[in-house]
């Protein structure tokens, strides 16, 4: 089969390889499309994977080509999606049924040889069925999808309340989406790109701002008079961090769910907001809840059957895996502007 292949940082290969050989309880999935998630993008060029070489990607959708003979759940031929984590199951954290705080997990695509391929191996616990009116593109943006949902279902959340979502990237995005379906009544969506706060308002959103342009959290407070009952927080920038604390009104919540790349500061005020606004901070990490892959999963295939949800605005560029490493490549250094970026994989693809 043909793979992307990482060596080290930076040096990712298509290749020629063996197709995986199925361990017990396995599927072989034929790989129809492939998401890059931004994680993606600092394990292939900067960091790497666990060890090498390695298959990365983690966002992918596909056929059943082949089941290992313990395999009950699946059969040749059906649709599916694939959750990445494989949590061991075993450790406290885990019988909680919070498996994105597993103590020993393993994870496709960084861990294990992910999707980033023509085949790839994947335990049937971590397969979805999908109804035949998904697109396997749509099914591969599913797992972003479901970490947005994972952090938006610990907000106490209903008609009446309103939102502001700091960063407009694929996840800022998908909360839009979801904001939506949840009830909330108003949104604002805040950036610094005109085209991305452009499809923001197409997804949902009642207010948009350039915070190039204007003072985010001034402008919060003249739509939303005392400020927002919720502030989501995307970009993972020392500057929507702070933003996000002083938007929301006294007990209000904050969701934090980008990655700080930077020292995390708030000056005294923003602090005290915290403090005498008695506010709810939120961390959320991954996608997961019991039972395994979650509720979040299911909700969002649900979703997208019913036309509640559609992906596709979201899918800015779409390529053939031969292209991936200079696509890749080109994404880290920002030579092109992109939301979500797909690889359609198999041919006769849908």
């Amino acid at each position: 089969m043909k793979a992307a292949r990482l060596y080290q940082p930076g040096d990712l290969r298509i290749e020629e390889v063996e197709c995986p050989v199925l361990q017990k309880g396995q599927v072989l999935v034929k790989v129809h499309a492939a998401g890059v998630c931004g994680s993606d993008l600092p394990r292939i060029m900067l960091t790497g994977t666990y060890h090498f070489p390695c298959i990365p990607g983690h966002e992918f959708s596909g056929e059943v080509v082949e089941c290992d003979k313990t395999v009950t759940k699946f059969r040749k031929g059906d649709r599916v999606a694939a959750a990445p984590l494989m949590p061991c199951m075993v450790c406290e954290m885990c019988r909680k049924g919070f498996y994105g705080q597993c103590e020993s997990y393993d994870f496709l695509g960084s861990r294990r040889d992910g999707g980033f391929a023509e085949y790839v191996a994947v335990p049937e616990e971590n397969l979805l069925l999908l109804p035949d009116s998904v697109s396997y593109r749509e099914a591969a943006v599913i797992e972003p999808a479901a970490v947005a949902l994972h952090g938006l279902y610990k907000l106490h959340l209903n008609g009446n309340k309103t939102a502001a979502v700091f960063g407009c990237g694929a996840i800022g995005l998908l909360c839009i989406c979801q904001l939506k379906l949840l009830g909330v009544s108003s949104i604002a969506a805040v950036d610094i790109e005109t085209e991305k706060l452009k499809l923001a308002e197409k997804l949902g959103a009642d207010v948009v701002i350039n915070s190039l342009e204007e003072d985010p959290v001034k402008r919060i407070f003249q739509e939303y008079k005392k400020g927002v009952d919720a502030a989501v927080e995307t970009a993972g920038t020392p500057v929507t961090q702070e933003q996000c604390i002083r938007a929301v009104k006294s007990r209000g919540e904050v969701l934090f769910l980008g990655t700080a790349h930077k020292n995390v500061i708030f000056p005294p005020e923003t602090f005290e907001r915290i403090v005498r606004n008695e506010l709810c901070i939120f961390g959320s990490w991954n996608s997961y809840s019991a039972p395994y892959p979650g509720k979040e999963w299911r909700e969002i295939i649900r979703y997208l059957e019913e036309k509640k949800l559609s992906f596709e605005p979201l899918i800015t560029q779409t390529y053939p895996l031969e292209r991936m490493p200079e696509i890749i490549a080109d994404m880290a250094q920002r030579q092109f502007p992109y939301i979500k970026v797909m690889f359609e994989i198999a041919e006769g693809r849908v």
